[in-house]
């Protein structure tokens, strides 16, 4: 045996020698390809597409395309369009003097030649048609995380690009987090609400809008106008006459985009950011960094340096900022910094970081630091972000119901985690959350998940069992409202819906898309549940705060509101929910 195995080993070195390939392990092809990664959200492996160079150099560092395909399609579909398939013409069996173009189906099955770039280019499946916003919005990041993990990225040269639903994800994704992309090209975006507002998020990244004249160029003119407002370092907008929704075909075609790309490189340290976020998960561009935010408010700024060590910044409702100026080629740290924030001047000595806090309306040069009370990334709400990562839906079982009423409870929550709302309209939506019973809870799932808790402490033992720590509870004996809230707990949400689930509340099935920010400001303003276009249940959230009760129906808002800073009720909603005669407060 010891003969053999020597033989053997000898064997295996001498090919490697040979072919030494061999020694570094089996290698992806070039082209394009299938590949997955494992999600987090659900411990699923989850698949895209993938496509490698010819003649693919690891020791290279590749720029990297990602396309977020449209509704009712996937990321082979999408990883073709990118580079400019459409689905291929051909002649009938039956009858040859008849053309025919492949469904999407048939396209699938298979990868065309594509044309050959000098780039690495990822299109996610995110879920199918479930947007680009929460889970979907998870799983892009991921790829490209597993993307990194595989290849040699340029980190400069990282690109976004989508077409419809996915048009309208590289507005949310560029916007929310500006600073990954080197440059973006949306083609028949639909166009998210927060893009009003949050426009100027793009005033650093090279933007080419693409727009059919028949598809309803209008809000897409408004967009291009809003970016060279801005300031965005380049805007290009092309709108192609006498075509209609697949305007795709003529922006991707020949693979037009890869030569547009080719000009930008990612600039992390501009001399001027202007940043507008409501949420701790989207708190950094570039060179700025979030520290507290106003609850339900819309932070902004705009720092800029006017010249070495002299910023300018304007905020607005934001309480707590950073600079992290290190590697800005404006900073000297020999010299102080001379800082003008809403104009107040403030010199200051510094290493590369810089932390601003505002107390009695006056700005300090002092870092801001959460309680662990306190509203923070990963712990502050709204109520979209108890659906947004993994999670499991939870029924009780307590109060001794009859088997009737415990297939009811069980019922209303397979109805609540059933995503896929609008398959048949809008395509496959492939979100599977658990539903179990408060009896099946294990502790992994208080680790890992969030768990949307249906019923009262009287009817679910999970959450009787946190009641102490809970700030309200709807009384047992309300049938006719509904308390839906979210609430942190041991790094994770508990999100509670007593009484009727808030799926099934009257009033549901109106939910039209609302054609601006101004008019859900104005719906959210006046107790008036906001309404937007719902590609699943769980975007029945989307616009709402961190906690509402409803009376009859989900048209008659009797609180909506949002919990402060340290999750605690606002004495004007204190007394509202006191006032409504159903409610316990903590």
């Amino acid at each position: 045996m010891k003969k053999v195995n020597v033989l053997t080993i000898t064997l295996l070195a001498l090919l490697m020698v040979l072919n030494p390939e061999i020694s570094n392990g089996q290698r992806l092809k070039a082209g394009p390809q299938d590949m997955t990664f494992f999600s987090s959200v659900d411990e699923t492996n989850q698949p895209y597409a993938l496509y490698i160079p010819e003649n693919f150099d690891e020791t290279k560092a590749y720029p990297l395309v990602v396309f977020l395909h449209g509704a009712m399609s996937n990321h082979r579909l999408g990883l073709m369009r990118v580079f400019g398939q459409g689905n291929i013409q051909g002649k009938e069996f039956v009858n040859p003097n008849r053309v025919t173009v492949t469904t999407d189906l048939e396209a699938t099955r298979s990868y065309p030649e594509l044309k050959s770039v000098d780039y690495i280019v990822a299109a996610p499946y995110a879920r199918g048609t479930a947007g680009y916003e929460g889970i979907p919005e998870v799983d892009v990041y991921q790829m490209i995380d597993d993307v990194k993990s595989r290849f040699n990225i340029d980190e400069d040269r990282v690109y976004l690009t989508g077409l419809s639903m996915g048009g309208g994800g590289t507005l949310h994704l560029s916007m929310s987090r500006p600073d990954i992309w080197a440059a973006i090209a949306p083609t028949c975006a639909a166009i998210p609400t927060e893009s009003v507002e949050q426009v100027s998020n793009l005033s650093n990244l090279p933007v080419h809008i693409f727009v059919g004249s028949l598809d309803g160029p209008e809000g897409k003119r408004e967009l291009r106008d809003q970016l060279i407002e801005a300031g965005s370092p380049v805007v290009k907008y092309t709108e192609y006459p006498g075509i209609g929704h697949n305007s795709w075909e003529w922006s991707y075609k020949d693979g037009f985009i890869f030569d547009w790309f080719s000009q930008f490189e990612r600039n992390l340290y501009p001399d001027e950011v202007k940043f507008t976020s409501a949420l701790y998960k989207y708190d950094k561009a570039y060179w700025v960094t979030f520290d507290k935010l106003i609850p339900g408010e819309s932070a902004s700024i705009d720092a800029k340096f006017e010249s070495e060590n002299n910023i300018e910044i304007i905020t607005s409702s934001l309480d707590a900022f950073s600079l992290h100026i290190e590697d800005h080629p404006q900073f000297n740290a020999n010299e102080k910094v001379t800082l003008v924030v809403d104009g107040q001047t403030l010199a200051v000595k510094s290493a590369g970081t810089l932390s601003l806090s505002k107390s009695d309306n006056e700005w300090k040069n002092q870092r801001f630091t959460p309680e662990l009370t306190s509203k923070q990334k990963g712990a502050e709400g709204p109520l979209f972000e108890g659906v947004a990562s993994n999670h499991v839906y939870v029924y009780g079982t307590e109060g001794n119901p009859s088997a009737e009423e415990l297939e009811a409870r069980k019922q209303a929550a397979i109805n609540a985690a059933d995503f896929a709302a609008y398959r048949e309209m809008m395509g496959r939506i492939m979100i599977f959350p658990r539903v179990i019973s408060d009896k099946q809870v294990r502790q992994s799932d208080y680790e890992t998940s969030n768990l949307i808790l249906f019923g009262t402490k009287e009817t679910n033992s999970i959450i009787a069992k946190y009641a102490d720590e809970l700030p309200l509870h709807l009384d047992a004996d309300a049938s006719d409202y509904s308390l839906l809230y979210i609430y942190p707990m041991n790094g994770h949400y508990l999100m509670i819906n007593s009484g009727i689930s808030w799926w099934d509340l009257p009033g549901e099935s109106d939910s039209g898309m609302v054609s601006n920010l101004s008019e859900l400001r104005e719906r959210a303003a006046s107790n008036t549940r906001p309404r937007i276009m719902l590609n699943s249940k769980a975007d029945g959230l989307k616009g709402l705060k961190d906690f509402i009760l409803y009376k009859g129906g989900s048209d008659n808002i009797v609180v909506n509101g949002y919990f402060d800073s340290e999750w605690s009720i606002p004495s004007d909603k204190t007394n509202e929910l006191k006032n409504s005669g159903v409610i316990t407060i903590n």
